[in-house]
């Protein structure tokens, strides 16, 4: 495996997605997102387990039979041709290449890959239930912090940017994992993401806060393992405008003793803008960035929460 670029952020995808013609049909699925947008910030790896274990293209598809609790991958004419076994241990093969990959793309409704409502039949024209790909189900078991997403919901402008987010988050996670934590570090990393997680769940931000301030009287595997649970967890609930108001109203207050009342006065009335929807919230981030070029503040300079900005949510 080529080794990994030094702040390269790789993301693990479905090959057909990537223009890949790895199909069943011998044809692709590219996703012009993903391949001429994302692929200009992110670095793509593409997988395709199907073909991984030797299926070849074109192929007869395979689909899910049985039930919520066990599920086998079999072909679509013939039961007796099984690639369950043979899914599960490429997954699991692969999961333990994945550890240098901050998030992973899958195809919608594969039963290899599929992330959602996969469908298992019981009969050919007859769907009893809705589950995981076989593939998928062992890199998301393997990997239970990775953020992971299927790519029809990144049509969702509120699900691609909390996927993203999660994914720079991740990276920036691994790589404080490879340089060596220690106390100061992880409290830097917590400071600096402070009002990110404050934008998607108050109760974890508290939580994680008090983690932190028991540093010093724990174990800090413990304390590390701890915290990136409720770090990941915590920033897969949806922020909403609501959220982003509390935490830009604390970020003004920082600059509030060097504002007249004119850009006082200003500066709320875009923000009731922004609860109300009548403008994006990367308005008040360039202008929270104009007030911090003006009145230098290490503290909120450091704050990840200003520089990520996929959606107007």
């Amino acid at each position: 495996m080529a080794k990994k670029k030094q702040n390269e952020i790789v993301i693990g995808v479905s090959s057909c997605l990537m223009g890949q013609k790895v199909r069943f049909d011998a044809n692709h699925k590219e996703n012009r997102y993903l391949t001429r947008e994302l692929s200009k910030k992110f670095s793509f790896l593409p997988i395709c387990p199907e073909m991984a274990i030797g299926l070849g293209t074109p192929r007869t598809p395979i689909h899910l039979v049985g039930d919520e609790k066990n599920q086998r991958a079999v072909n679509i004419r013939d039961n007796s041709i099984d690639v369950t076994n043979q899914l599960v241990e490429f997954g699991k093969s692969k999961a333990d290449q994945l550890k240098h990959v901050s998030g992973y793309i899958f195809k919608k409704g594969s039963p290899s890959c599929g992330l959602f409502n996969v469908k298992i039949y019981k009969s050919p024209d007859h769907v009893v239930h809705s589950g995981t790909g076989i593939y998928a189900k062992q890199i998301i078991d393997a990997n239970p912090l990775l953020p992971v997403e299927e790519e029809g919901r990144l049509n969702d402008a509120q699900l691609k940017a909390n996927f993203l987010q999660r994914v720079e988050v991740f990276h920036r996670w691994q790589q404080l994992v490879e340089n060596g934590i220690s106390k100061k570090a992880l409290i830097e990393f917590h400071t600096r993401h402070k009002f990110m997680v404050l934008a998607h769940c108050e109760t974890t931000y508290r939580d994680m806060g008090r983690l932190i301030a028991g540093i010093g009287n724990n174990d800090l595997k413990s304390i590390s393992n701890a915290y990136v649970e409720m770090l990941m967890s915590g920033l897969k609930k949806p922020a909403t405008r609501g959220k982003h108001t509390n935490v830009l109203e604390h970020l003004i207050g920082y600059f509030k003793r060097h504002l007249d009342s004119q850009d006082k006065h200003e500066l709320q009335k875009l923000v009731q803008e922004y609860r109300s929807g009548e403008v994006p919230r990367v308005v008040l981030l360039t202008m929270l960035k104009h007030y911090l070029r003006k009145f230098p503040s290490n503290y909120v300079n450091r704050q990840h929460y200003l520089n990520h900005c996929y959606s107007d949510i």
